[in-house]
C-alpha cells in the first residue's frame, strides 16, 4: 500500500509520514520544496514535487498511490487563498484520486465545524467545502475534527509556554471559561495511520480530543504550575484583542488572527461524541504529560 500524504512538512505532517514509516508503509509526500524534506527523505519517503493548486501535479502524485492523507490547510489569507488552496484544492485532489482508484481518502478537518459554524469565518467555510467534496466523491474516507493540537515542535504549544515563562503577566483571551481538550501530535498521527485500513472506520467523521477538557483558566495553572512559575492571570475581553489583532494578524509569527478569536468566542472546543475512543480505542497521552514533554 502506497499512501500519498500532502502537507508533509507542516506541523502535523511529519508525524503522520513518521507514523507511517513506523508500519513501513511505503510513503510518497507532496512537496513543494524538496529543500525542505530531507527528514522525509531520510525516512525512505519518495518525494512528489507539485502544489494543491496545480492539478496536474496533484495527478502526478496520486498516480498509483492506495490511499491519500490530505493535511494541508492554511491559518490565516484572504478568503481567496481558503478559496484557492483548501476548497480547491481538495476537489482537484478528490478528482484526481478518483481517476486513479484510490481506495481510501483521509481527510483532516476540525472540531467545531458544522452547519452553525461553517460560515462564521474563511477557515470554516473551506473545511466545510473540503467534507462535503470528500463525501460527495464516492470514494471510501474517513473524516478527521481534532481540537487544538500540541506538540513540542510546531502548533500553539511552544507559543503558550513562552508566554507562561516570560511574559510579567498571563494573558486568557475572554473570561476563560470555555474548554478545550487538546491532543498530543503523536497520537493525531496515530488515529490517521489506523485511520488506514480499519474497515469500521470508513464513511465516518470524527471528533477527535486528548483524555482532559479543562476550561481556559484551568488550562494556564496547569501549565504554569508544571513550568513552576507563578505569574498572576490577566483576563483580556474580545473586544481588546480583537483591536490588537487587527494591527499584527499579517506579521509574521502573529500570537492570533481575528478570525481565530472568532473561533474561541463560538464557545467550547470540546469533543462530542464517543465515537472515535469507541472506534479505534487509541490510548491518548493526558494534559499534563503534554505539558511535561513540551517543557523538558
Amino acid at each position: 500500500m502506497t499512501v500519498l500524504v500532502t502537507g508533509p512538512t507542516g506541523f502535523i505532517g511529519p508525524h503522520v509520514v513518521h507514523a507511517l514509516r513506523a508500519r513501513d508503509v511505503p510513503v510518497r509526500a507532496l512537496v513543494r520544496d524538496p529543500g525542505r524534506a530531507s527528514r522525509l527523505s531520510a525516512w525512505g519517503v519518495e518525494l512528489a514535487v507539485g502544489d494543491v493548486t496545480d492539478p496536474a501535479s496533484l495527478r502526478a502524485a496520486v498516480a498509483g498511490a492506495d490511499a491519500v492523507v490530505h493535511l494541508v490547510a492554511i491559518i490565516k489569507g484572504s478568503r481567496t487563498d481558503f478559496e484557492r488552496i483548501m476548497a480547491q484544492g481538495t476537489r482537484d485532489l478528490v478528482a484526481a484520486a478518483q481517476e486513479a482508484g484510490v481506495g481510501r481518502f483521509i481527510l483532516a478537518s476540525a472540531l467545531g465545524l458544522d452547519e452553525g459554524s461553517k460560515d462564521r469565518v474563511p477557515y470554516f467555510a473551506a473545511k466545510w467545502e473540503m467534507e462535503h467534496a470528500v463525501k460527495a466523491s464516492g470514494l471510501e474516507h474517513v473524516i478527521f475534527r481534532p481540537s487544538f493540537v500540541f506538540g513540542r515542535d510546531g502548533g500553539v504549544l511552544p507559543t503558550f509556554v513562552r508566554l507562561a515563562r516570560f511574559a510579567p503577566v498571563t494573558p486568557i483571551v475572554g473570561p476563560g471559561t470555555q474548554r478545550l481538550q487538546p491532543i498530543w501530535v503523536e497520537d493525531v498521527a496515530e488515529y490517521y495511520a489506523r485511520a488506514l485500513d480499519l474497515p469500521t472506520a470508513a464513511g465516518r467523521t470524527f471528533e477527535i480530543g486528548g483524555p482532559d477538557a479543562p476550561t481556559w483558566n484551568e488550562f494556564w495553572e496547569r501549565l504554569k504550575r508544571v513550568l513552576g512559575t507563578r505569574r498572576p492571570a490577566v483576563h483580556v475581553p474580545f473586544a481588546v484583542m480583537r483591536v490588537q489583532a487587527a494591527l499584527t494578524e499579517w506579521l509574521p509569527g502573529a500570537p492570533v488572527t481575528r478570525d481565530q478569536l472568532t473561533m474561541l468566542e463560538l464557545g467550547d472546543n470540546v469533543v462530542q461524541s464517543p465515537d472515535a475512543a469507541e472506534t479505534f480505542q487509541l490510548p491518548l497521552v493526558p494534559l499534563d504529560e503534554q505539558l511535561r514533554r513540551a517543557v523538558a
